[in-house]
């Protein structure tokens, strides 16, 4: 549901009620559909992941430089679905990244997680408890608000603002998520695979209001 035509059909949904509510909303896509997304919208796009490389005899791997080069703006790194397997290997995508003048949003599913991944001082540090991706009945605004709280505090301590994601299918998640501290949500589920996406972010939208 989010990939080639649908994901540039999703985009232009997504645009349309960015501009309709001045609410800034980016599309995060799959390095494999980020040109031609790119080519379609006037909105700041991002990946899903890049890798720790540079230049060099990397085969299958995606580089931070030619992300920049088509027009990608900013990355998720570390989400529980595409998880860094060492400790160094994220370390170095963040300072790649940086390089390039890509920004980036670090994923933490814990709070010990999220410590250390604050200590990287990515451009935005999301926590998102990996047992709740996916959910449509139970958002990380209903089981965790005093760990949303919790990272809020250390987020603010190290200047980086903090996005949640997990299960946010509503309004009322939304709103509380910003209530707890969050800046942002990172939603999937909710949009990607519903009936009628639209109906489904002017929903989330309002939470901004």
């Amino acid at each position: 549901e989010g990939s080639g035509q649908k994901a540039l059909n999703l985009t232009r949904i997504i645009e349309e009620i960015a501009h309709e509510t001045q609410i800034k909303i980016i599309p995060v896509v799959q390095v494999i559909d980020a040109e031609e997304i790119i080519s379609a919208t006037k909105l700041e796009v991002w990946i899903q992941h890049v890798d720790p490389v540079s230049f060099g005899p990397n085969t299958g791997w995606t580089l931070p430089e030619e992300a920049v080069r088509i027009g990608v703006r900013g990355v998720f790194l570390n989400h529980s679905e595409h998880k860094f397997t060492d400790w160094d290997g994220l370390v170095k995508a963040v300072a790649r990244c940086r390089e390039v003048d890509l920004k980036t949003l670090v994923f933490a599913s814990d709070v010990e997680e999220f410590k250390n991944v604050l200590t990287l001082t990515p451009t935005y540090a999301a926590y998102e408890p990996s047992e709740l991706i996916g959910s449509t009945e139970t958002s990380v605004a209903q089981a965790k608000p005093e760990v949303i709280s919790e990272v809020s505090e250390l987020s603010k301590k190290a200047g980086i603002p903090l996005v949640v994601g997990a299960g946010v299918h509503s309004m009322e998640d939304v709103k509380k998520s910003l209530e707890l501290g969050a800046v942002g949500v990172a939603v999937a589920t909710d949009v990607v695979k519903a009936e009628d996406p639209k109906k489904e972010l002017l929903d989330l939208v309002e939470g901004f209001k």
